[in-house]
């Protein structure tokens, strides 16, 4: 837990960030109302995640979960944020799912390449081999054919 009320805000760049995004350009905010909006929010958040833990205990478990968040959305009387909380939700899903199989494509796709770059060099060092072996057969080869001579 927070060991100062301070502690408990959200960071001052989101807040700028988000209330920015929500007004249209050329609206000012002082320094005191978005000191406001970050207090505002950040109770907000504390009072949500207070009541979707509720339903975590009730639920017997101690991970919140979007379940959790929704229904204590719900129970905070904020139903109008439901749906968009759901889509916003289903969004995360679908992005996340893309990155994962973003990620194992780009895996799969740089395991042959290694396989297959291990196979070049384990040709180059065969033929290596190889010619080094011929090279100390001629040599010795040429060594008894001194020694007949």
């Amino acid at each position: 837990m927070a060991e100062r009320p301070e502690d408990l805000n959200l960071p001052n760049a989101v807040i700028t960030r988000i209330i920015k995004e929500a007004l249209p350009d050329g609206v000012n905010v002082s320094k005191e109302a978005r000191s406001a909006i970050s207090r505002a929010a950040s109770v907000f958040v504390l009072y949500a995640t207070s009541c979707a833990n509720n339903f975590a205990m009730k639920s017997k478990r101690k991970t919140l979960s979007a379940a959790d968040v929704l229904a204590a959305m719900e129970e905070m009387e904020f139903d109008r944020f439901i749906t968009p909380l759901k889509d916003a939700l289903e969004a995360y899903k679908r992005e996340q799912r893309g990155k994962k199989e973003a990620s194992e494509l780009k895996k799969k796709d740089k395991k042959p390449e290694n396989e297959e770059h291990k196979s070049k060099e384990h040709e180059e060092d065969a033929e290596e081999v190889k010619m080094v072996e011929d090279e100390e057969q001629k040599e010795v080869e040429n060594e008894e054919e001194d020694v007949e001579n």
